[in-house]
């Protein structure tokens, strides 16, 4: 049986995740939205999208939504991605947050992480580049699967394939099954939490942040979302704090609270 997602569901479908997590999916989408849900659909032995999304409205388990979550985010990561940036943040940004404060702390928030690939780099960065810094990381992300992967720690070769050899020799440690594990030093300063970024009050109970990377995220919302979620980071950050979103993003459309900073042709974003 073939199972088809018609235009009006599809549109219901879609203000449903929208209303939940922010993402808004074009119509230009569709089919992907169709695909990636069949097989949960399938698997839950439903007869089709209409009964899936009644199914996802009134279930008590959060599960599903966090499954449905999974199926429609693309989980593309890997470690040291946006060289640029990160160069900045440890040569320009970590020093002057460190001498702002007086104090050798610093508290980063990764924003959207997937599978902890950038947590952990800025880990590892720090460790290696600046001397007996304090690091606390809060990685976050919808989906659960990919949470859980990131507190394992295990990673294939597409991951780590711009990790540079001497960072591979001291932090990484070949299972023997083409996978590579992360050193638990590395691990122990990253804590791990489902947080959706259009939910203000769970945002409210994290605290505030020296930095917070937010990186190839906003695309996935529209420009009200793309607000709402920007004015959550705003608060998030400590006075003077920094924001990094992707390098092809830009909050110029989206709003002129924050003072771009450009340094070395990277733009960053301060909170006053």
């Amino acid at each position: 049986m073939t199972i088809v997602l018609r235009d009006p569901v599809f549109r219901d479908f879609r203000d449903f995740i929208y209303e939940k997590c922010g993402i808004f999916i074009p119509d230009t989408k569709k089919y992907l939205l169709e695909n990636r849900l069949v097989k949960r659909i399938e698997d839950k032995c439903l007869s089709g999208f209409e009964d899936y999304l009644k199914y996802l409205r009134y279930s008590t388990n959060g599960d599903e939504l966090s499954r449905l979550y999974d199926a429609i985010t693309t989980n593309e990561t890997y470690f040291f991605r946006e060289p640029q940036q990160l160069d900045v943040f440890i040569d320009q940004i970590a020093p002057k947050v460190l001498s702002q404060k007086k104090a050798k702390d610093i508290r980063i928030w990764s924003a959207a992480c997937s599978t902890g690939e950038e947590a952990y780099t800025l880990i590892m960065m720090l460790a290696e580049k600046i001397a007996g810094v304090r690091t606390e990381i809060l990685g976050s992300d919808i989906s659960d699967e990919v949470l859980a992967s990131a507190r394992r720690g295990v990673y294939n070769s597409y991951s780590i394939r711009n990790v540079p050899e001497p960072y591979m020799k001291k932090y990484f440690r070949d299972n023997g099954q083409m996978n590579f594990e992360l050193d638990a030093a590395v691990k122990r300063p990253v804590t791990f939490s489902n947080i959706n970024l259009i939910d203000e009050k769970k945002i409210r109970t994290i605290g505030s942040f020296d930095v917070i990377f937010c990186r190839n995220v906003l695309i996935y919302f529209d420009d009200k979302a793309k607000q709402k979620v920007v004015s959550f980071l705003y608060n998030s950050l400590k006075p003077g704090g920094y924001l990094f979103v992707g390098s092809s993003e830009s909050l110029h459309s989206v709003t002129r609270a924050f003072r771009p900073v450009i340094i070395n042709k990277v733009v960053v974003y301060q909170r006053g």
